[in-house]
């Protein structure tokens, strides 16, 4: 399985405020999406979430996103290797998903880029 690159995720307040400062910060233009209830916004390697507390609280517990090719073979590697699929994989607004707790209890979140079929 190959990693692509990885995403830090940040848990804001004003979601507006900080889109501007990270646009600024990276030279990106937000990719805006809401998921659950929650404002999300992607800039370049950080991914923005601003929501009701009892929704950000889960969002918390993932340490980063990390970015595959493919969500199958992640998922297949990951199991081999130990770790503990928690969700997904599931479709996303732009590719599919899994949240995996890895053994040493890190929870992390992989994505592809690729459409379910």
């Amino acid at each position: 399985m190959e990693i692509l690159g990885a995403t830090l995720r940040i848990c804001v307040d004003d979601l507006e405020a900080s889109v501007t400062f990270y646009e600024r910060l990276t030279g990106a233009r937000a990719l805006r999406f809401e998921r659950g209830g929650v404002s999300v916004a992607a800039v370049g390697c950080f991914l923005l979430m601003s929501g009701p507390e009892s929704e950000l609280e889960i969002l918390r517990k993932v340490a980063a996103t990390i970015a595959v090719e493919d969500i199958e073979e992640a998922h297949r590697v990951l199991s081999d290797l130990g770790a503990r699929i928690i969700a997904g994989p599931v479709p996303t607004p732009v590719g599919r998903n899994l949240i995996a707790v890895h053994p040493d209890g890190s929870v992390y979140e992989y994505v592809d880029r690729r459409r379910a079929e």
